[in-house]
């Protein structure tokens, strides 16, 4: 990778970052834990770069596909990203697939929870 590529990439990388941590501010409604933690953001995916900033998407799941607040949740997530210093449009996109599971969670989260060890 050449030197030019890589300072490119270094923009990217802070917003990502910076992304990730809006998204920690966003709770799950039935567990205490952001969904960050809870292993519910899959992917983070940035378009390309014009006046007014980067497109992002954000795919994630929920604990459960049948989740009463689901539109909350997804609605609170996109409004996190779009407060992002950087960030022109915030579009989050559901999957089910692979299916979320506690295996996901972080070692904090899982602590938080009382299920560290059981994953």
């Amino acid at each position: 990778m050449r030197w030019s590529q890589i300072l490119k990439t270094l923009p990217e990388m802070e917003l990502e970052k910076n992304i990730r941590l809006a998204l920690k501010q966003v709770f799950d409604p039935e567990i205490p834990v952001n969904i960050v933690d809870l292993g519910l953001v899959y992917d983070i995916v940035t378009g390309e770069a014009s006046e007014q900033g980067v497109p992002v998407t954000v795919v994630m799941t929920l604990t459960a596909p049948n989740c009463p607040l689901a539109d909350e949740v997804v609605e609170d997530a996109r409004i996190a990203v779009s407060q992002v210093p950087g960030v022109a449009e915030a579009v989050i996109r559901l999957t089910f697939d692979p299916p979320w599971d506690p295996s996901r969670m972080s070692e904090e989260a899982l602590l938080d929870t009382g299920l560290y060890g059981m994953y």
